[in-house]
């Protein structure tokens, strides 16, 4: 079990993140373990997965297609999304499809290579869940969640850009 960030919190996560073998196959786990599976193994069938006795979730790829979740969302009460390398930013465009244009509303993880600075961000397009890559400090990163205290564009959070708020309010 690992630490991750959700909601601004440190927690103990009971999710098991399974990623593929060299060969392809994935590590076995006990029947009624709560896993994080590749979307590309849920789509090979679905069936077997949907029986699984712990909860199961999936994660995808910055190569996966949001759109193709759509008719599954419901089973899924955790989607995550991985971010491979620090400079991979199609993770963002993923999570702000699946909860403004498929309204997914349950929870969304980060995970992969994510650091503390990319927090605040990842937060505006909708995660709630992080998990910081294992060789970077968790604790102290929940404060990169309010390193500032406002956003001029809008986003997922704040669907209203600034100068928008400013004239409402005066």
């Amino acid at each position: 079990m690992q630490n991750i960030i959700k909601h601004g919190q440190v927690i103990s996560d009971d999710w098991c993140l399974l990623r593929p073998e060299d060969d392809g196959s994935l590590a076995k786990t006990p029947a009624d373990a709560d896993v994080i599976i590749p979307w590309q193994h849920w789509q090979t069938d679905p069936q077997i997965w949907q029986a699984h006795s712990g909860r199961c979730a999936v994660w995808l790829a910055p190569e996966d297609d949001p759109a193709d979740l759509v008719p599954f969302m419901r089973n899924f009460t955790l989607i995550a999304v991985d971010f491979p390398n620090f400079t991979d930013g199609r993770g963002y465009s993923i999570a702000r499809l699946l909860r403004e244009r498929y309204s997914f509303a349950q929870e969304l993880r980060a995970l992969g290579d994510v650091w503390q600075d990319q927090l605040q961000a990842l937060w505006q397009v909708g995660f709630d869940s992080f998990e910081i890559k294992q060789d970077k400090l968790l604790e102290g990163s929940t404060a990169a969640l309010e390193a500032f205290s406002d956003a001029y564009q809008s986003n997922y959070r704040q669907p209203e850009p600034l100068f928008r708020r400013s004239i409402i309010s005066a």
